[in-house]
C-alpha cells in the first residue's frame, strides 16, 4: 500500500521538494499552501512524472482555524495520513518591538501553533493505528538566539525542543519524530523575510532538494535531529554552546545586521 505524506508550504522551495522526492518513492500526497495554482501545477507534475495520487488543499494555514480546516478537509477526503511532514514557516526581520505585532503573531500562529495542532491530532491518529512518521522543519535558528529575528529564532526552539519530546512520547507507540535544522536554504525564504544585503544570507547556502532528501531520508530512520551541514552542526554543537551567552548574541545580531 502506497504511503500518503501530507506535507505543508509545499508550493515552493524545500516543501516542494519533500514532496517531489517522496512521490519519486511512490507515495501519494497531500499538498497544501496558500496559493493554488502553484499546488496545481506541482500535482500535475507529480501525478505525471510519478504516477502517484496528489490532493490539493489551498488555504492559509496561519489563519485562525487554518489547521482546524486542514484536519476536516483530510477527514472529510476520507484521507489516513502515515507521514505528517510541518514544512510551513516564515521570518521577519527587524526589531522586534518595532516590527508590526500582527506579523509577528501571524508567525507564532503558523510556526508554533498550526504545528502542534496538526502534529498533536495526527500523531494521535498515528499512535493508534501503531505507525506513522513526523517531520518537523525547524531551523540551526533553533540553536541560539536570535536578535533582529527575534520570534522566529523562538519559535525554532520551539519546534526543535517540542519535536524531541513528542519523539519520546510517541516512539514506543510506533511513531517517531524527527526535527531537521537545516542552514541556509536556496529559497525564496530570505527575500520573504527582507534579509537581504545581510550577513547571514550572503552565504552560498544549501539547495532545497538537497536539504528535503536529507531531512527525509533522516525521518525515515528515525532520527532526532538532522542538520544538512557538518561543519556547522560541529559549531552549534560544541562551539556556540560554551561561548559566552552575551558573544553569541552579538554575533547573530552582527550577522542579521543589513550592510546598507
Amino acid at each position: 500500500m502506497k504511503s500518503l505524506a501530507l506535507i505543508t508550504g509545499a508550493s515552493s522551495g524545500i516543501g516542494k521538494e519533500f514532496a517531489r522526492y517522496h512521490a519519486a518513492k511512490g507515495g501519494d500526497v497531500i499538498i497544501t499552501a496558500r496559493r493554488k495554482g502553484a499546488l496545481d501545477t506541482l500535482k500535475v507534475e507529480l501525478e505525471t512524472k510519478f504516477g502517484i495520487t496528489a490532493h490539493v488543499i489551498a488555504l492559509d494555514l496561519g489563519a485562525a482555524e487554518g489547521a482546524k480546516s486542514l484536519l476536516a478537509e483530510i477527514a472529510a477526503r476520507n484521507l489516513s495520513v502515515d507521514i505528517l511532514i510541518n514544512n510551513a514557516g516564515f521570518g521577519g526581520h527587524g526589531i522586534h518591538i518595532d516590527r508590526d505585532w500582527a506579523d509577528e503573531s501571524a508567525m507564532i500562529d503558523l510556526n508554533i501553533k498550526s504545528l502542534a495542532e496538526l502534529s498533536h491530532d495526527l500523531g494521535g491518529q498515528m499512535a493508534a493505528k501503531g505507525a506513522g512518521k513526523i517531520l518537523n522543519v525547524a531551523s540551526t535558528a533553533a540553536m541560539m538566539p536570535g536578535p533582529l529575528q527575534a520570534v522566529y529564532f523562538a519559535s525554532k526552539a520551539f519546534v526543535m525542543s517540542y519535536s524531541q519530546a513528542l519523539d519520546e512520547e510517541l516512539r514506543d507507540k510506533g511513531v517517531t519524530v524527527t526535527c531537521l535544522n537545516p542552514g541556509l536554504v536556496r529559497t525564496e525564504f530570505a527575500a520573504t523575510a527582507n534579509l537581504e544585503n545581510t550577513g547571514l544570507v550572503n552565504q552560498k547556502g544549501d539547495s532545497a532538494e538537497n536539504v528535503a532528501k536529507l531531512g527525509y531520508q533522516g525521518m525515515m530512520s528515525g532520527k532526532l535531529i538532522v542538520i544538512n551541514e557538518r561543519r556547522l552542526s560541529f559549531l552549534l554543537n560544541w562551539i556556540t554552546p560554551l561561548l559566552p551567552r552575551r558573544n553569541v548574541l552579538r554575533m547573530v545580531r552582527g550577522m542579521q545586521t543589513k550592510s546598507v
